[in-house]
């Protein structure tokens, strides 16, 4: 496995055509593991006292169409 600074190193050194492809490889990437976590969070009830609050204010009139 690569130390961070020998991924550092290897990835300052990509050409231009395959930084931008590393770019959007580590995006989806990026997007799968925060959804992932997310899902994790959403089925251990981490979110459900900010999901309360947000419905409790929708209730009270304190939110307004974006």
């Amino acid at each position: 496995m690569l130390t961070m600074k020998e991924l550092e190193q290897a990835v300052s050194s990509l050409p231009r055509e395959e930084l931008a492809r590393f770019r959007e490889w580590f995006d989806e990437f990026d997007a799968k593991a925060w959804d992932k976590q997310l899902e994790a969070d959403v089925k251990t009830g981490k979110l459900n006292k900010i999901t309360e609050a947000a419905n409790s204010d929708y209730r009270a009139g304190k939110a307004k169409e974006l």
